[in-house]
C-alpha cells in the first residue's frame, strides 16, 4: 500500500460516492469535479459516453483495501 498514490480524504469520499453510485456514475458538475478527475487520472475512476464518472475495477478494489475493508466475523 506503501507505493500506491495517496488519496486526500475528499478523495476518498469521492471514491466512496462513486462506489455508491454503481453503475448510475457520478455526473462531472458536481463539487466533488476534481476529486472524480484526480481518480480518472490515477485509473481509479473511468468515463462512460455520457461522461459520467464510473467507479473501475481499480478503484473497487482501493475502495476494498481504504475504504471498506471487510472484516471477518469471529
Amino acid at each position: 500500500m506503501w507505493d500506491e498514490p495517496y488519496l486526500e480524504t475528499c478523495c476518498r469520499s469521492a471514491l466512496h460516492r462513486l462506489w455508491l453510485a454503481g453503475q448510475i456514475g457520478r455526473p462531472p458538475a458536481l463539487k466533488d469535479g476534481p476529486c472524480l478527475r484526480r481518480l480518472h487520472e490515477l485509473g481509479f475512476a473511468s468515463r462512460d459516453g455520457d461522461s459520467r464518472y464510473l467507479i473501475s475495477e481499480i478503484g473497487k478494489d482501493r475502495h476494498r483495501q481504504e475504504i471498506a475493508p471487510v472484516k471477518p466475523s469471529a
